[in-house]
């Protein structure tokens, strides 16, 4: 997967890209279009309360020619509609704010949905290469800067945008002379906010990039505190986090500083048009009567409450626009890992098929890497029922073949054959239902031991949980703990035993009923007492089941149906027990080493 969670370069605005992003926004047309109308709505109205000042400031001064009570009928109903006006925009302001983040939310909660599947469906070797924290910062930071699109960007800019307009065109309708001179110092402004934007912008990529890298620094050094701990390398992990956060702080504080003098210089340019408008209207007003001059006067209040009506939108308009930019930068991420290529469909001929338990690999090869073969040409066959043992050192290639036969991975050649059919012939989801996998890590999720066991699968009673448990012998020591079945497990399982987290992990296999079942070096690593209830959940689990067992320990096979000894990705041996000591190769060679070994696990 492409990460641009570290090389972040400026681009020129993507339409294509934004046109992807509104399409979430499809479902809710119909509140995008009327946010669209109440910012149309708000344009117009902004200028009218300072017209209208100006109209009651040139009617008092014609009050001469008018009775006191019609100037004071006047002067009731103009602040009446006045206050009115305020609060009819206050609403509508109001409303329009919310209905700008309501549409975020809405569709950022889409794309999470939409991105989080993506992230469930992509091969596991995508997983291999990118950091967890990446895909965090993809599925929770990003979309978040998507959500600004909506609530900050966009659909705020349009509206900024409608109301510079309305208030310009107001200005002009008003006085065009007064106007013009009023935007003098206007390409000061412009050639701020250009040099404001590229400057924020800038520093919103450099912020982003160094939330992504702590994200990544955090998640991995939390999960392998342990390793760092036992070690004593926090000094060392702390300098490296201690560099990552000052690029953070540096690129905030580079974004702060181009905010400490933009404002500043916007207000110097509102001074300037306001200086400018007075001096002008002053001059001006020199060559007039007392009484053109008096009704001069509205004129200048209704432009500096216009100036100031103008100036508001565009203290933020470049905010906004770098707001929307870095929402853009976010998407772009978040579209490049929805466009990933590299997931497992199932074919146009896949169905669902029963599993007997029958496996058949025919020439098989695999690699993770195009240059580095991890299985080469493996042959073997396991009829349903039966145990297939395999063995070999580290690295050999045994976890890569369970891996192939849930397809967890693709392999590149030969044939994988299920009941004598292909794998690619079984639809994922079939093929997966009848495979149950035990692995040397247990992973358990934060929440209740019965979640854990059922995988939150309601289909799955009460009833059967507790006599799976009681198969298996941990039925009494999970009533012992508090809350039973309700008991909640930290992260990982870390309140519980190796032991205990292995034998929990054999009752989800067995409530799963599984036809096909793979243990992966699922003694290893326990104690005696808790390995003697493995053994025991062992051989309750195989019974009828075809299975696959991975063992360093060659104790726990004796009794396989069938024993494949790999080394190098290459089958070199392959029999029972008895017919391979019998031999005197390779796997009598590893028995002799173990029996004379204190440490049981040689390889």
């Amino acid at each position: 997967m492409s990460d641009t969670s570290g090389n972040s370069s400026k681009k020129k605005f993507d339409f294509n890209l934004l046109t992807r992003i509104f399409r979430y926004a499809k479902p809710y047309r119909a509140k995008f279009i009327f946010s669209l109308v109440l910012a149309l709505v708000l344009a117009l109205l902004s200028p009218l309360r300072p017209l209208l000042i100006n109209q009651t400031l040139m009617e008092v001064n014609n009050a001469s020619a008018l009775k006191s009570i019609d100037v004071l009928n006047f002067l009731f109903w103009i602040t009446f509609f006045q206050i009115a006006l305020l609060l009819v925009e206050t609403v509508i302001r109001f409303y329009f704010t919310y209905l700008s983040s309501w549409l975020g939310h809405r569709v950022v909660k889409d794309m999470r949905v939409h991105v989080f599947e993506k992230v469930l469906s992509l091969n596991l070797r995508q997983f291999d290469k990118t950091p967890i924290g990446t895909l965090t910062t993809r599925t929770i930071n990003d979309l978040e800067s998507i959500n600004d699109v909506f609530a900050e960007g966009l659909i705020p800019i349009i509206a900024d945008f409608l109301s510079i307009v309305a208030i310009l065109t107001a200005m002009l309708y008003t006085d065009w002379q007064l106007t013009l001179v009023c935007l003098l110092p206007f390409p000061i402004l412009i050639l701020a906010t250009y040099f404001f934007k590229e400057s924020v912008n800038k520093s919103f990529v450099n912020v982003r990039n160094a939330v992504a890298s702590l994200n990544a620094f955090v998640q991995e050094h939390i999960s392998g505190m342990m390793v760092i701990q036992s070690f004593t390398a926090e000094k060392k992990e702390e300098q490296k986090f201690n560099l990552i956060n000052q690029r953070h702080r540096n690129a905030n504080i580079h974004a702060i500083f181009a905010y400490s003098v933009f404002f500043p210089v916007v207000e110097v340019v509102l001074a300037l048009s306001l200086g400018i408008l007075v001096w002008y209207a002053a001059t001006d007003a020199f060559q007039m009567d007392p009484a053109e001059a008096l009704q001069t006067s509205g004129k200048i209040v209704s432009f500096i409450l216009l100036l100031n009506m103008l100036f508001r939108p565009l203290r933020v308009i470049a905010d906004k626009f770098n707001v929307l930019q870095m929402g853009m930068v976010a998407g772009e991420r978040v579209m490049v890992l929805l466009d990933n290529p590299d997931t497992l469909e199932d074919s146009a001929s896949a169905k669902d098929y029963p599993i007997q338990g029958e496996i058949e690999f025919d020439r098989v090869s695999f690699s993770y890497d195009a240059h580095v073969p991890v299985l080469s040409e493996i042959s073997f066959q396991a009829s349903k029922g039966q145990t297939l043992a395999i063995v070999g050192p580290t690295g050999s290639g045994k976890s890569s073949i369970i891996s192939l036969i849930s397809r967890l991975y693709q392999h590149q050649s030969g044939t994988i054959r299920i009941d004598g059919k292909s794998i690619d012939e079984f639809s994922i989801s079939s093929l997966r239902r009848g495979i149950a996998v035990v692995l040397q890590d247990v992973y358990l999720f934060s929440g209740s031991i019965l979640d854990n066991l059922t995988l939150r699968n309601s289909e799955i009673e009460m009833e059967r949980v507790v006599k799976a448990a009681q198969l298996i012998g941990i039925h009494d020591f999970i009533m012992k703990l508090p809350g039973g079945y309700s008991y909640e497990v930290m992260e990982r399982g870390a309140t519980l035993s190796m032991g205990q987290r292995q034998l929990l992990s054999f009752i989800r296999a067995l409530l799963y009923d599984p036809a096909i079942l793979i243990l992966d070096e699922a003694t290893s690593s326990v104690d005696s007492e808790s390995e003697q209830l493995i053994q025991n959940a062992i051989e309750i689990l195989t019974s009828g089941r075809t299975s696959i067992v991975i063992a360093h320990r060659l104790s726990t096979i004796q009794k396989a149906d069938q024993i494949l000894l790999l080394e190098k990705g290459r089958i070199v041996e392959k029999g029972t027990h008895k017919e391979l000591v019998n031999r005197g190769g390779a796997y009598a060679r590893l028995i002799e080493l173990q029996s004379h070994s204190k440490n049981p696990e040689v390889f």
